[in-house]
């Protein structure tokens, strides 16, 4: 890989330290590594992300995957990513946390292709591919309703909030990138039906912050 490009996964290291407390794992960063070479190759003729440098690769969807990490219960976990196109945010949580079982929903078949290519390469074998639109699998497979601890999903519509809780235990917990789209008041739809609320996270030390939200599966 080229010198920009190995500098640019180098950058997560003091990240991943401030976000979780402990130094990055070298086997870690390197996983990163191969994660973004990947990326960036089947990204030529795929168009897998519209990020296109190495560098806006590692700060766009790298990075920004690793922040879920601050809204994230400690010790394992079952957490499943829905649309998680080439992984994100999920796969990058997973490197950092080899305590989180994964399971990632992806409906379109490239990114379903390259997903399987990443787990190969990322010698990541525990993590669940299901390839499929969120709302059907839970027809189909019936078992995974009430299955997970966690899901979490980088762009959110209106309509994958109740999809997501379906896929929660009781008090399981939602978290997205947000926000989606809003009314005229200003709120979201699910803020308003008080399936969620907003929550703005200061990262002082990276110089950024970031807007989630947040809600849990009733008990």
């Amino acid at each position: 890989m080229h010198g920009s490009a190995h500098d640019a996964v180098t950058h997560l290291a003091p990240a991943i330290e401030s976000l979780t407390g402990y130094p990055a794992d070298p086997a870690g960063i390197a996983r990163f590594r191969r994660y973004l070479a990947l990326l960036m190759d089947w990204n030529k003729t795929h168009r897998l992300t519209g990020y296109r440098s190495a560098e806006a690769v590692v700060r766009q969807l790298f990075l920004d995957a690793l922040l879920f990490l601050a809204r994230l219960p400690s010790g394992a976990l079952t957490m499943i990513d829905l649309g998680t196109g080439p992984g994100i945010p999920g796969v990058p949580i997973r490197v950092v946390r080899s305590d989180i079982s994964l399971t990632v929903v992806e409906s379109r078949r490239k990114q379903v292709s390259f997903l399987a290519a990443l787990k190969r390469g990322l010698d990541l074998q525990d993590i669940v591919i299901l390839e499929g639109r969120a709302e059907k699998l839970l027809i189909d497979y019936p078992a995974l309703v009430g299955g997970f601890d966690v899901a979490v999903t980088r762009a959110v519509g209106t309509r994958m909030i109740p999809t997501a809780m379906r896929y929660l235990k009781p008090g399981g917990l939602f978290v997205a990138g947000g926000p989606p789209v809003q009314t005229e008041a200003g709120r979201t739809e699910m803020e308003e039906a008080g399936w969620v609320r907003r929550e703005t996270v200061a990262f002082p030390r990276l110089g950024m912050s970031r807007v989630f939200l947040i809600g849990l599966r009733p008990p």
